[in-house]
């Protein structure tokens, strides 16, 4: 357990996690991709407008691990380890799309977001 947790910068690793969960409202507002992206799964953003909290709830808690994953990374100077990971995470989401019948657009939204946080967390690591 202590490879895990030893020498993780635990103020970037929730600063990322926060940071990238607010920008998660910006990239599905209309101002950006939510409009395409819920065409794409058969939403309007009317539906959106209340999420669930069971989706917040666990969105929440899978970005605070994926700011772990980048925080553990960092820590041990692996972070093209994390762009694997980032490729295997996108490869699987893209793949999960193709299955369900998205669009494309809904399928480059989801797999865009996960790339984009990753690169937020990333320079939280970096700044912090």
């Amino acid at each position: 357990m202590e490879e895990i947790v030893a020498d993780v910068n635990w103020v970037a690793v929730v600063i990322g996690a926060i940071v990238a969960f607010i920008l998660g409202w910006l990239w599905y507002s209309p101002k950006l991709f939510g409009t395409k992206w819920a065409e794409g799964v058969g939403l309007t953003l009317e539906d959106t407008s209340k999420p669930c909290a069971p989706a917040m709830i666990t969105q929440a808690i899978a970005t605070l691990l994926l700011s772990w994953v980048v925080g553990l990374t960092a820590a041990h100077n692996t972070l093209l380890t994390m762009v694997l990971i980032t490729i295997t995470i996108v490869l699987l989401m893209i793949g999960g799309g193709l299955f369900s019948q998205k669009s494309s657009s809904a399928i480059a939204a989801e797999a865009g977001f996960v790339i984009a946080m990753v690169v937020v967390m990333i320079i939280v690591q970096m700044l912090l």
